[in-house]
């Protein structure tokens, strides 16, 4: 379907207005979708809706997409990140037009009598370009994903087959299929989502988590950070954590995310992470480590103190038997503290890449400062936890 030059021209009109007013419409059509839509809430994030995270998000790909009206090519790269999120959620095609009727009502509902039948009825339109976009790479990607060796769609059954402590806060899960079959290769650097039934929860939970080895014929590792037992936002690890044992079940999906290593390069890595980001990096980095130990190589990593550092002895263990690989570490409880612009200077190949992963502050920090000595931006690869579109924030720091 194509969008005609009267309906393009109305969508750009309203740019501004989403802009300013476009968290207040999200926020209402959530409210409003999950009102008739509870079963929703068995999919979406519900610390993300608590902090509002996910309503930001969406009212930035709207308002990218009205930006962007002209050529919707330009969001085509957050679509396709957003329909791995989406596909590894277990989104189908039946979800749109429910998602699509919501957000027309919440914009007319926050908008008043400025959303005239007029612009309601060029965001129908584009929403059904979009939606269709979005439905057809992740139709694709299904398909991809159900064919390969040991591949599957939504969730399967998986067992804990070993459950290892590898700091005071991280532990590591090694997941195995229940039916007895091998896993199928995924690319350094992606995730999957588990999805647990907590009891006394209403509805399910599903979180994304980095696999954190290279990957391997018959088994997933993720290793999962356990925050405060009082913080509401903490509940999937904490129940992972303090509930799930070996031998017990958990559902999974199978791997998906766009954050990965360029495994054909053999120019000089460098991997930087903070806290509980390390966990991407390790299966970037083992990969680098076993399939090319000639590649020059950098691993910085930061954490609040040493009981908090996940994979010290692992990383060790790997740079002894590189040819050409630094590792040093930082923590922020200690007088050495943070990673910094000089220590870039001095450990980091601005004509290499750079793989950047941690919480926002760090990140944007790290990207900073990559850029100061030097790097293009093409060679700064980044990825956090949280809704996708919160990345963009990244690029204008």
């Amino acid at each position: 379907m194509m969008l005609s030059p009267e309906t393009r021209m109305i969508i750009k009109s309203t740019a501004p207005v989403l802009e300013d007013h476009g968290v207040a419409i999200t926020t209402r059509f959530y409210s409003r979708m999950f009102d008739e839509h509870p079963e929703l809430l068995n999919i979406f994030n519900h610390a993300n809706q608590a902090q509002g995270r996910q309503q930001t998000a969406l009212a930035k790909t709207v308002y990218a997409a009205a930006v962007h009206i002209d050529n919707l090519e330009e969001i085509m790269p957050a679509v396709i990140q957003i329909a791995h999120k989406h596909v590894s959620l277990g989104v189908k095609p039946e979800h749109y037009p429910i998602v699509g009727a919501h957000l027309l009502i919440a914009m007319k509902e926050v908008l008043g009598d400025a959303a005239t039948d007029e612009i309601i009825q060029a965001w129908s339109d584009a929403y059904g370009v979009i939606a269709d976009a979005f439905i057809s790479v992740e139709r694709s990607m299904y398909q991809t994903t159900a064919e390969q060796e040991n591949g599957w769609n939504y969730f399967k059954d998986f067992v804990v087959a070993r459950k290892v402590k590898e700091s005071d806060v991280i532990t590591s899960f090694y997941l195995k299929p229940a039916d007895g079959s091998n896993v199928p290769t995924y690319i350094p650097g992606q995730y999957i989502s588990v999805r647990v039934s907590i009891p006394g929860e209403k509805y399910t939970m599903i979180r994304q988590y980095s696999l954190s080895q290279a990957s391997k014929p018959d088994e997933f590792r993720i290793s999962i950070k356990r925050e405060a037992d009082n913080d509401p936002n903490g509940i999937v690890s904490i129940y992972l954590h303090k509930q799930v044992n070996e031998d017990d079940r958990l559902e999974v999906s199978a791997p998906a995310g766009v954050f990965v290593l360029d495994a054909s390069k053999s120019t000089p890595v460098a991997f930087i992470s903070g806290g509980v980001g390390i966990t991407p990096m390790m299966s970037m980095f083992e990969t680098v480590a076993t399939s090319t130990p000639e590649r020059p190589t950098v691993f910085l990593h930061g954490a609040r103190n040493r009981n908090q550092h996940a994979f010290d002895e692992d990383i060790k263990s790997f740079v002894n038997r590189m040819e050409n690989a630094s590792y040093s570490t930082v923590y922020s409880d200690e007088e050495n503290g943070f990673i910094t612009r000089a220590m870039l200077e001095e450990h980091v190949d601005p004509a290499g890449d750079a793989y950047v992963c941690g919480p926002v502050p760090f990140m944007v920090n790290m990207i900073r400062e990559l850029r100061n000595i030097g790097m293009d931006d093409s060679r700064i690869h980044y990825e956090f936890f949280g809704p996708a579109m919160d990345l963009e924030e990244l690029k204008s720091q």
